[in-house]
């Protein structure tokens, strides 16, 4: 009898160390980066999010709460109307002096990397996942990731066993306007290599398109993404204000891909397994069925 009264004791101590340990998390959540707000849902966490800000747009749900703005240009006054526990966000985050006045506001904000690799995932999701009290969750999910991933190179370096890589350039716009071009350190770069492509731009981060960058480089594949544009207006808006890209070869035979910008925004997100195999299926047409 002793005993199951100290094991019954045991048992309520633990549960009340549990809820005391869950109620010090923070339960008001504003998230600043695209892919850092996907992995607060897919821990669970949406219910948390109070605000996200204009990057933030899957899930489709996101959009039906508060907008902060731009992640960039964030405003102190439309933060703190949201009464958040937390902000989270990537070093894209700012400017600065609003992040200073939130903190002074006793808001707790946490800085992501959005450095593009494996690690820095695995670090950014592991942290979301203590601060969530989703430890188990993060866990799994990087195994998910690891795993699709895997799938992906597998069959890249399958392709590539008797195909050479094409030559790719990544277009970064709005609305057609004079786009960026996606070099090395970024997430674009890092989506190309891991789908089987070969970034032809050197440079590093990001730099203005050029009439002398395409005709030097003269691309198999044009990848674009516009944050204003979709689809078809999309495509039409680029090579109506960019007409030089008429005389690349992606243009010539076709091969021009459209890519959600969002991908490229608060670090590796978690619907980038499913986007390199669409950029591979394009990169690789003729053996994509394989």
């Amino acid at each position: 009898m002793r005993l199951n009264t100290r094991v019954a004791v045991l048992c309520v101590g633990m549960f009340a160390s549990h809820q005391a340990a869950a109620a010090e998390l923070p339960q008001r959540w504003v998230s600043a980066g695209g892919g850092l707000s996907e992995w607060v849902s897919a821990l669970g966490g949406e219910s948390k999010l109070v605000g996200v800000d204009t990057t933030s747009q899957h899930p489709e749900s996101l959009k039906a709460l508060p907008s902060i703005g731009y992640q960039r240009s964030l405003s102190s006054e439309g933060i703190l109307s949201l009464r958040p526990d937390i902000l989270i966000g990537t070093e894209e985050m700012g400017p600065p002096p609003v992040l200073a006045q939130v903190k002074s506001a006793k808001v707790q904000v946490e800085l992501f990397s959005a450095q593009p690799d494996l690690p820095t995932l695995e670090k950014n999701v592991t942290h979301l996942g203590q601060l969530l009290g989703a430890q188990a969750q993060a866990a799994e999910l990087l195994q998910s990731y690891q795993q699709q991933l895997g799938a992906v190179k597998a069959r890249v370096s399958a392709l590539q066993a008797n195909h050479q890589p094409p030559g790719v350039l990544v277009l970064i716009g709005h609305a057609g306007g004079k786009p960026l071009i996606a070099g090395k350190d970024t997430a674009a770069d890092w989506m190309l290599q891991q789908a089987g492509g070969h970034n032809l731009a050197t440079h590093t981060g990001y730099k203005p398109f050029s009439v002398e960058s395409l005709a030097g480089l003269d691309p198999q594949v044009l990848v674009f993404a516009d944050r204003a544009l979709t689809g078809d207006a999309a495509k039409t808006a680029l090579f109506k204000e960019n007409p030089i890209l008429d005389s690349s070869r992606a243009a010539k035979t076709g091969r021009v891909l459209e890519l959600d910008p969002t991908l490229l925004v608060g670090g590796l997100g978690p619907r980038l397994p499913a986007a390199l195999k669409t950029l591979a299926d394009g990169f690789y047409p003729a053996q994509s069925g394989q």
